[in-house]
């Protein structure tokens, strides 16, 4: 699934998007976040799989995981 995302510059300014298209991972994961189903996301974009869907929350997911929080003292 890995390979489904790229980031490169010259494509969306360099945000993460599916492979050899401009859709972004922030755009399927808002309309998801919407209440859009993964169904009605395929019908509005035909060029996009299920698997692309699932990259872009695995994508999402993985670089949440990279977070790191830092308590701060007030």
């Amino acid at each position: 699934m890995k390979n489904r995302i790229v980031l490169d510059p010259a494509v969306m300014v360099g945000k993460p998007v599916i492979m050899g298209t401009r859709i972004t991972v922030e755009m399927i994961l808002r309309q998801l976040s919407q209440g859009i189903s993964i169904d009605e996301l395929l019908d509005n974009y035909p060029h996009l799989t299920r698997e692309d869907v699932y990259a872009a929350m695995a994508y999402a997911s993985e670089r949440m995981e990279e977070d790191r929080i830092y308590p701060v003292k007030v």
